[in-house]
C-alpha cells in the first residue's frame, strides 16, 4: 500500500504527517485490500481574510476509488472529519462485499417436505 501525502500552500511538518498516518491506520484496520492512499492538504484563502483548511483523500481499492473531503478552521479538525467520512465509506464497501458471499442454491438446505398420503 502506497501512501502519498501532499500539501498545497502549506508546509508539511512531521507532526502533521504522523497525525495523518496514525488516522489512516484506522482505515487500514477495517479494510486491508487498499492499494493506494492519496492525501491532499491545502489552505484556501478567502476574500474575508479567513483561512479555511481543507483535507482530501482518494482511496484506491481493487476496481474502485473512494473520495472524501472536509473543510474546517483547523487542519487537524479537517483531517479528523475526512477520516470519519472515509471510514463510513470503507465500512459500506466492506459490507457490500460480505453481502455478496451467500451460499449457492445447491448448498442450501432443502426445506420442502413431502406430505403423508
Amino acid at each position: 500500500m502506497n501512501i502519498l501525502i501532499t500539501g498545497h500552500h502549506l508546509d508539511l511538518t512531521p507532526a502533521i504527517r504522523s497525525h495523518v498516518e496514525s488516522k489512516l491506520e484506522r482505515i487500514t484496520r477495517h479494510f486491508d485490500k487498499i492499494t493506494e492512499i492519496e492525501v491532499i492538504l491545502s489552505v484556501d484563502t478567502l476574500p474575508q481574510k479567513e483561512m479555511r483548511q481543507r483535507a482530501e483523500v482518494n482511496l484506491r481499492l481493487k476496481g474502485e476509488t473512494l473520495h472524501a473531503e472536509d473543510s474546517a478552521q483547523d487542519l487537524y479538525a479537517a483531517i479528523d472529519g475526512v477520516i470519519e467520512k472515509l471510514d463510513r465509506q470503507v465500512l459500506k464497501v466492506k459490507g457490500k462485499i460480505k453481502d455478496h458471499r451467500h451460499d449457492s442454491v445447491k448448498r442450501m438446505e432443502d426445506t420442502t417436505t413431502v406430505g403423508d398420503d
